[in-house]
């Protein structure tokens, strides 16, 4: 996920991470000006609630903080990495790897070693992560909940911004899902991503109800937002690695200028959910954790799902930063990943 993407803090925020003992000497501080902006001041030791490797992981992220300064300089560096953790998810995660064309946009066709009997008649959406402008997850997505949860998953390289804004990632997603609905039932289907691409999969399913297309059997909704109009705390709190790395300071009330919805309304329904007409909505998972930039955004879209009467789950993960569950070097991964594709199991076809 771009950070640039999003409206900043408003909130100016000072963490002190610290492993030391002398607890008398640091003391946590806040005040405020008269219309409400908080600086605040907090000594925030190593968690003691996540795995020795996720501590590890966490104290690594305050030594590797990026500071790209153009585009091309990130999606260089998104490609080398995805390129790496894609080797090492399928290394961890067998599976089998086909690039197809589907409704004229580029996917690859992504299956299990084995795909029991009752499975062959389902298949996943997978929609990555990385700001919208780049590719940062693919892959690494598609090929766990491939192997886990044993179903076909097709991972959709849609359009990317600048040169493509809202709603070209959306239009070609409705592509790919008209073309398999031509081989599977609906409530075969479903649909996950991490990041922008949990955001395009509320915004694609939003899009289907709109054009009257039967609706998938789940949704997958992992570290996202429903509202690009305002920021939510969390937002003004964390960073992509949680508390380390700079931190802009703007107004949460208003939209930030942004190069994947460009000149559309922040409060257009498909772009923004959360102002969509949620009713009849499929049931979704909605993934987040404690340190997460979106988890202001994850937990607010839950809740106007359960207000519309969805069947909607949220579970968030403790002190783990934005989509954690690219990492697979520690236990809550396996976690996480085993709850998403158990979650595609038990709700497809239902």
């Amino acid at each position: 996920m771009n950070k640039s993407f999003f409206p900043a803090l408003m909130v100016t925020v000072g963490i002190a991470m610290c492993a030391s003992s002398n607890f008398g000497q640091e003391k946590n501080s806040a005040t405020f000006d008269e219309d409400g902006t908080a600086h605040l001041t907090r000594v925030i030791r190593p968690s003691a609630t996540v795995s020795p490797e996720a501590q590890k992981w966490l104290d690594s992220l305050q030594k590797n903080v990026s500071h790209d300064s153009t585009l091309e300089e990130r999606r260089k560096r998104t490609d080398e990495w995805r390129v790496r953790q894609s080797a090492v998810a399928k290394k961890l995660f067998p599976v089998n790897i086909e690039e197809q064309t589907i409704g004229g946009v580029r996917c690859d066709v992504i299956t299990p070693l084995e795909t029991p009997a009752a499975n062959k008649n389902r298949v996943l959406i997978n929609l990555h992560g990385g700001g919208f402008n780049s590719d940062s997850g693919s892959l690494i997505e598609g090929d766990p909940i491939a192997n886990l949860a044993k179903i076909k998953v097709v991972s959709v390289y849609y359009r990317l911004t600048p040169e493509n804004p809202f709603p070209a990632a959306v239009d070609d997603v409705v592509a790919v899902y008209k073309e398999l609905l031509k081989t599977y039932k609906p409530k075969n289907m479903g649909i996950f991503g991490t990041s922008a691409g949990a955001i395009l999969t509320a915004e694609a399913a939003v899009r289907f109800k709109q054009l009257g297309l039967p609706l998938p059997g789940a949704l997958g909704i992992f570290s996202g937002t429903g509202d690009f109009s305002r920021a939510g705390d969390s937002l003004l709190l964390y960073t992509l690695s949680g508390l380390p790395g700079d931190l802009p300071v703007i107004d949460p009330g208003r939209p930030a200028p942004n190069e994947y919805y460009g000149k559309a309304d922040p409060k257009d329904p498909v772009l923004s959910p959360l102002f969509a007409d949620l009713k009849g909505m499929p049931p979704a998972l909605l993934v987040t954790s404690t340190r997460d930039i979106l988890l202001s955004g994850t937990t607010m879209l839950h809740r106007a799902m359960l207000a519309a009467g969805d069947d909607a789950d949220l579970v968030v993960f403790e002190a783990l930063p934005h989509a954690f569950w690219y990492h697979f070097e520690f236990p809550e991964t396996t976690e996480c990943l085993n709850i998403m594709a158990k979650y595609f199991d038990r709700k497809l076809g239902r």
